[in-house]
């Protein structure tokens, strides 16, 4: 196995994800394996773009907000400004997810409420029916 390059079968078991996946990712133009023919070998640098791609689509990134935070990488700053941008988007990403967490809880909450009603009402009608024989 060439240490520089990986196949796409050896992408797939490495990252855990399928070869539509990675097609996906190559038209999206967020992978750019080099071809030899109908072969795709990835490089180095599309197995750190991956990594960073299944990360960002972990934590609820949109594909369209990874771009970007990829194409800063070659700014020329050291990666100031993707790092800075980076810090932006996983703060707000991080906001929504903490607010989506507080919905879910208070629906949670919510439904315990209704099927501790649901018992009562099943053990009075239960009761009831008891009683009636």
């Amino acid at each position: 196995m060439n240490t520089e390059t990986l196949t796409i079968r050896q992408m797939c078991d490495a990252f855990d994800v399928t070869p539509r996946t990675l097609r996906f990712y190559e038209a999206k133009e967020l992978l750019f394996p080099v071809r030899e023919g109908q072969k795709r070998l990835f490089t180095k640098r599309d197995r750190a773009r991956l990594k960073l791609i299944l990360r960002g689509k972990r934590f609820g990134f949109s594909l369209e907000e990874i771009r970007q935070l990829l194409d800063l990488y070659h700014m020329g700053d050291q990666q100031q400004t993707q790092i800075a941008r980076t810090y932006e988007i996983a703060r707000d990403r991080l906001a929504d997810m903490i607010s989506q967490r507080d919905e879910l809880n208070e629906a949670i909450d919510d439904l315990k409420d209704q099927i501790k009603w649901g018992e009562k009402i099943v053990a009075s009608m239960n009761q009831n029916r008891k009683a009636a024989e």
